[in-house]
C-alpha cells in the first residue's frame, strides 16, 4: 500500500540583486519511491508556465540540513540555524532558494515515520524501473 505525503513549503528565491522573492512550493514523498523526495513548483513560477518538479535523494536533504551536501544538479546547505539553501541547476540556469529549516526537518521526520532510513524496500521500485525500461520488449 502506497503512503503519500505532501507539505507546503514557502521558499524565497534569491535574485542576482540580493532580493528575496516568495515562491510557493510543495514537498512530496511516496513510500513506493522511498529514497526520493520531490519538490514541486507551480506554473506561475516556472519558465515555461507548466510547473516544475525536482526529484532528489531524501539522504541529500537530510545531509544538507547539517552541512553542505550535493555535487550535481541539486545542492543543499544550512544558512544559519533557521534557513536552508537549496540550489537547483538546469540547462536554463540556476535557482537559489531559501527554506525555513524547521519546515524541512518536519517533512523529513514525517518521511522517516513512513519508511525509516535503511529500511527502504527497493524491490518494487526496481520492478517499476525495469518495467518502464523494457516495456513492450
Amino acid at each position: 500500500m502506497e503512503i503519500a505525503l505532501e507539505q507546503p513549503a514557502h521558499a524565497r528565491l534569491i535574485t542576482g540583486e540580493e532580493r528575496e522573492l516568495p515562491v510557493p512550493a510543495t514537498l512530496r514523498y511516496r513510500s513506493t519511491d522511498p529514497l526520493a523526495v520531490h519538490l514541486d513548483f507551480p506554473g506561475e513560477v516556472s519558465l515555461d508556465g507548466r510547473g516544475a518538479v525536482w526529484t532528489f535523494a531524501r539522504g541529500l536533504l537530510d545531509a544538507g540540513l547539517r552541512g553542505p551536501a550535493g555535487d550535481g544538479d541539486v545542492r543543499v546547505w544550512p544558512c544559519g540555524r533557521e534557513r536552508t539553501v537549496v540550489e537547483l541547476h538546469s540547462p536554463h540556469g540556476m535557482a537559489l532558494l531559501q527554506f525555513d529549516t524547521p519546515a524541512l526537518e518536519r517533512f523529513l521526520l514525517r518521511t522517516c515515520a513512513v519508511v525509516a532510513p535503511g529500511e527502504e524496500d527497493l524491490g518494487e521500485a526496481v520492478e517499476r524501473g525495469l518495467s518502464a525500461l523494457f516495456d513492450g520488449v
